[in-house]
């Protein structure tokens, strides 16, 4: 199947953004910090997030849309579905993986700090 008529692409966020809470609260994590880790990949707003998923969005048009992906994304790396992260030629399935990479870490009970990339202080 070509990756770029994958059927994740017309699924609404919403409806994965509902698999993740689920995924992560099974953990002992919250709604709350996947909606942090979704606005620091994205760029949103917790308003512009929370309308995103009411509007019930594509995931295609999510990340279209994003106001300003987070640079440091690159540095998240590793192997989610069987595949390397950095090495997915198609951006909109490479940002979808890092967001999977990103809940993933999450339920998994990584620090925060780690799973946002940021230095230690």
């Amino acid at each position: 199947m070509n990756d770029r008529n994958h059927r994740i692409y017309a699924t609404s966020a919403a409806s994965v953004y509902r698999l993740y809470i689920a995924k992560v609260e099974r953990k002992s994590r919250t709604k709350a910090e996947v909606d942090e880790v979704m606005c620091w990949l994205t760029g949103h707003t917790q308003a512009t997030l929370d309308q995103e998923l009411v509007d019930m969005t594509t995931f295609q048009d999510f990340f279209d849309r994003a106001p300003h992906m987070n640079p440091a994304r690159s540095l998240i790396t590793g192997v989610i579905c069987g595949v390397r992260i950095e090495e997915i030629e198609e951006p909109t399935m490479r940002e979808i993986r890092y967001l999977d990479k990103l809940i993933d870490e999450l339920a998994k009970g990584r620090p925060m700090q780690k799973i946002l990339r940021q230095a230690q202080s």
